[in-house]
């Protein structure tokens, strides 16, 4: 019993050792097997195949090549290097100062940052010459167009022109008009609404982007100009103050408009009111186009009967910056008629008297300290029908037509406008000997004058047989 079980466990044994060895030989043949695929493979990818061409029945030469074969066959070419892309366009200094056209996409914040932009450093580094910005408040065409391309005739340098119209009003006009592409972007404008605060300021906004912009005057389609160029330019570059009407109502027009909800940023003592049709100077100018806080406060709580356009600059000017302005306007309007809008002035109203006493209507201002009869530039409201008449006024015009100097920048010629209608002729003479005086004073601040000359031309002594239209006034 003892043997057999012996006998049986030796035979495991033996059987165990089998296949061992089994196992072990074919690692053995699999290991060979691996070294040489490996070995055949890199050989033949080190090794160039020529492939024998295969025979084809039915090819008329019975073969047809096969084309070669390699690995190491030739990459395509590279793709040829880029050109360098173009230079960006350099920085235009003279589009940053005086920007080109009115045309852009900003939103007011976007413009009101981009306008307040001030410089910190002293001076300039270019030649400034100081711009009057003639600001247009329309609700759509320009009636009095004629007459203001004749105000502004010949004085390119010194002036600007900015239209605020209805957005969907395109004010056609020739090329060779100085209103010409001058519209801003706009929008929607209601009377009596916060809008119209909002129009002022972008006008306002678009004509800071200028830096020769000095002075900036608010009108509206029916103001006419009753001075010539010259000497409203004189006037208000001349001038130290800011001419924006403000003053103090207690009638329900004026402190009855006030509300507390304005407390404590805006108290009933800082309240004023005052003409919309404003002259602000350039600091002002940024100040008000800065604020946030202030007018945020009139957007809220200014409505009607409380009106933005009459309350809001007067008041912040009031605030914050009383000494820099005059607290008076210069544009003339009759209220006479004791209604929410002021009397209008059609064709039967034109005649040389009655811009006389818009001129010189009695009344005295203080100007830089001083007092002066000279207190309104320009005058509403005038009907479409005004403008033939005044047509004919404002080509009756004498004219200074020579003014030499010795620095050729500095020459330019200057209108003047006289109405001859109930002048005599020494009248006319003395206004003009006046005129001569004033001018060659100012010009001797410039340098030695060469050669000055006064020439008076009278259109309408043209067709008057015995009067000569031209003559030397010295």
């Amino acid at each position: 019993m003892g043997r057999n079980q012996r006998e049986r466990e030796e035979g495991d044994k033996h059987a165990g050792l089998l296949k061992l060895a089994q196992i072990l030989t074919y690692l053995v043949v699999f290991a060979g097997g691996v070294v040489m695929g490996l070995t055949t493979s890199s050989h033949i990818h080190n090794t160039n195949f020529i492939s024998q061409p295969y025979r084809n029945p039915h090819h008329p030469n019975n073969y047809i090549p096969i084309s070669n074969c390699s690995s190491s066959a030739a990459s395509p070419p590279p793709p040829p290097p880029s050109s360098p892309p173009p230079p960006p366009p350099p920085l235009d200094m003279g589009e940053f100062l005086h920007p080109p056209n009115l045309t852009h996409t900003l939103s007011d914040d976007e413009l009101f940052w981009r306008a307040s932009l001030m410089p910190k450093k002293e001076g300039y580094p270019f030649r400034r010459i100081p711009k009057v910005a003639f600001m247009f408040l329309t609700r759509g065409p320009l009636p009095m167009l004629p007459l203001w391309e004749r105000f502004f005739n010949g004085h390119a340098p010194l002036f600007s022109i900015y239209v605020h119209a209805p957005p969907r009003f395109h004010l056609n006009v020739s090329e060779s008009s100085p209103f010409y592409g001058r519209q801003i972007p706009s929008q929607d404008v209601s009377w009596g609404t916060v809008t119209l605060a909002d129009a002022e300021r972008r006008l306002l906004a678009n004509a800071l982007l200028d830096f020769s912009n000095e002075r900036f005057v608010l009108l509206s389609e029916s103001c006419i100009p009753i001075y010539n160029f010259p000497t409203v330019y004189r006037y208000l570059t001349d001038s130290a103050h800011s001419f924006v009407e403000s003053y103090d109502d207690p009638t329900r027009y004026g402190r009855g408009r006030y509300s507390r909800s304005m407390l404590p940023h805006i108290q009933l003592r800082h309240w004023r009111k005052g003409s919309q049709w404003f002259e602000l100077n350039r600091l002002l100018a940024v100040y008000i186009i800065s604020d946030t806080q202030y007018f945020s406060l009139f957007r809220k709580y200014c409505k009607p009967a409380c009106y933005p356009d009459e309350h809001y600059i007067p008041t912040f000017l009031n605030m914050f910056h009383g000494p820099l302005n005059s607290n008076r306007t210069i544009t003339w309007v009759d209220w006479s008629m004791l209604g929410p809008h002021p009397a209008s002035f059609g064709r039967a109203n034109i005649t040389a008297d009655f811009i006389q006493a818009l001129r010189n209507n009695g009344s005295l201002c203080r100007y830089n300290s001083e007092m002066t009869s000279i207190c309104y530039l320009f005058a509403r409201k005038f009907d479409p029908s005004a403008l033939e008449p005044l047509l004919n006024l404002s080509s009756q015009s004498g004219c200074i037509l020579q003014i030499d100097v010795v620095e050729p920048s500095l020459c330019y010629f200057m209108l003047t406008q006289i109405y001859f209608e109930n002048y005599t002729d020494e009248e006319i003479d003395r206004c003009f000997e006046e005129f001569y005086e004033d001018v060659h004073t100012e010009l001797l601040k410039f340098g030695e004058i060469v050669n000055f000359k006064v020439l008076f031309y009278c259109c309408a002594c043209t067709t008057v047989e015995g009067q000569d239209p031209e003559r030397w006034i010295r």
